[in-house]
């Protein structure tokens, strides 16, 4: 990676970039990309975490700032300008790297085993602690780490990972549910539920005494 670190990158910025290192690999003939191609690619709808609609004006916009920045580069020649990325000189990781950090950039948050199913056709890894030995390499890397694991969340076996291009991501605390699924239970929560028991015992006080007169009313034995 350059010896300053990169700006704080846009999803849409992220999304082209991921959107010409796939395309690369996926579709190599008709690599480097035209505006359209990268636009169909930005938008798909399949493969892609958050999926959006950005409009040619919001690419361009795009493909600019990250020219300004040599991540991406414009081929001349040809009767439409074509684009190609420049992750792995940039960033200075290798292609295995640069193939987790495009899954992120595609698809959002992902486990290791996620990643490795998922960066196949970019690049074929052997195991799990392969895909997690270059997520340790991207998230040590001496410029300013590349990717961060986030706490696992309720239920989860294995942690997730993500991009840092566009910056920390903010870590929400956990829900009450998962609180109390932990036995973690707050003296509100404990309060509430001696609340809630007190009402119903009250109702079914009420109920047995409604029953009590209605039988003796009617002359039965309750």
């Amino acid at each position: 990676m350059s010896s300053s670190p990169l700006p704080i990158l846009s999803l849409l910025e992220t999304r082209v970039l991921g959107v010409l290192a796939e395309k690369q690999h996926t579709v190599p003939d008709t690599y480097p990309l035209t505006l359209n191609t990268l636009i169909s690619g930005c938008n798909q709808k399949t493969s892609r975490d958050p999926v959006i609609e950005a409009n040619e004006a919001d690419v361009l916009t795009a493909i600019d700032s990250l020219r300004s920045l040599t991540l991406v580069v414009e081929s001349s020649g040809g009767r439409v300008q074509r684009y190609a990325h420049n992750i792995e000189r940039v960033l200075q990781v290798p292609s295995q790297s640069v193939a987790l950090l495009v899954m992120l950039m595609l698809r959002g948050p992902q486990t290791a085993g996620e990643l490795r199913l998922n960066s196949e056709r970019l690049h074929k890894f052997s195991d799990i602690s392969a895909v997690e030995a270059f997520l340790n390499e991207l998230a040590e890397q001496q410029a300013g780490a590349l990717v961060i694991e986030l706490p696992r969340q309720p239920g989860a076996r294995e942690n997730r990972w993500m991009h840092l291009l566009s910056g920390v991501p903010v870590i929400a605390e956990p829900t009450h549910a998962a609180a109390s699924s932990s036995g973690d239970i707050s003296l509100g929560e404990i309060a509430a539920l001696k609340a809630k028991v007190a009402r119903l015992e009250a109702e079914v006080g009420e109920l047995q005494a409604l029953v009590t007169r209605l039988c003796t009313e009617l002359g039965v034995s309750a």
